[in-house]
């Protein structure tokens, strides 16, 4: 069957998720992680995209992504080429990296900005890497962190995010710290992955 046309509307929030081929790992270790956050850095600069919540797991990556000009489909063609070249040839492999094309969900960013962000950051809680909210506070690998002020990420709109939660820095990080421990028990949600209220545009299946 042909592929179906994406949703690349200028401006328009999406659930971006790419996952490795046959659900293999498309991260060994740490470097691995920091070119990809590299690289990301530069195409979204490129584009002049946002990116509001973001996790790095063994074989798969979520981001939250408001598009800039280009849309989204130039930006991630550039990452995921650029990076399956740049794995293949670390780790002494070829042939595919990703699993078909990544996935995009075009959300409405009135109603699920927050829930993305939650569902997004609680990935490591769901993959039963960390079990509480101070244990995700020192996962290196999303954008959590950054929202807490324990690391720095230039790239990611924090500003944006945290004037969700309040208009002081201290406030807002504190209601964000409980928006998140009010999730811990939180599965997957198939409205926030492409079912149900959230119209999905190509890339693989859950």
């Amino acid at each position: 069957m042909p592929r179906q046309a994406r949703l690349d509307i200028a401006g328009a929030l999406h659930h971006v998720m790419l996952r490795g081929i046959n659900k293999s790992s498309i991260f060994v270790d740490d470097q691995d992680r920091t070119q990809f956050l590299g690289r990301l850095e530069k195409n979204i600069a490129a584009a002049d995209a946002r990116i509001y919540a973001w996790v790095l797991m063994t074989n798969h990556v979520h981001l939250l992504f408001k598009s800039g000009k280009q849309g989204i489909s130039q930006v991630m063609r550039k990452q995921l080429t650029w990076y399956a070249q740049y794995f293949n040839y670390r780790h002494k492999r070829s042939g595919h990296l990703f699993e078909n094309r990544y996935k995009s969900v075009l959300c409405d960013e009135d109603n699920y900005l927050l829930v993305l962000i939650r569902y997004i950051h609680l990935n490591p809680v769901r993959a039963n890497l960390v079990t509480t909210l101070e244990q995700l506070d020192g996962y290196s690998w999303s954008g959590h962190r950054s929202l807490i002020g324990k690391a720095r990420c230039p790239w990611m709109d924090v500003e944006r995010v945290l004037s969700e939660f309040g208009s002081t820095r201290r406030k807002a990080v504190n209601e964000y710290r409980r928006f998140m421990q009010e999730g811990l028990g939180q599965g997957r949600l198939p409205e926030l992955t492409g079912g149900g209220l959230i119209r999905s545009k190509g890339g693989w299946s859950q």
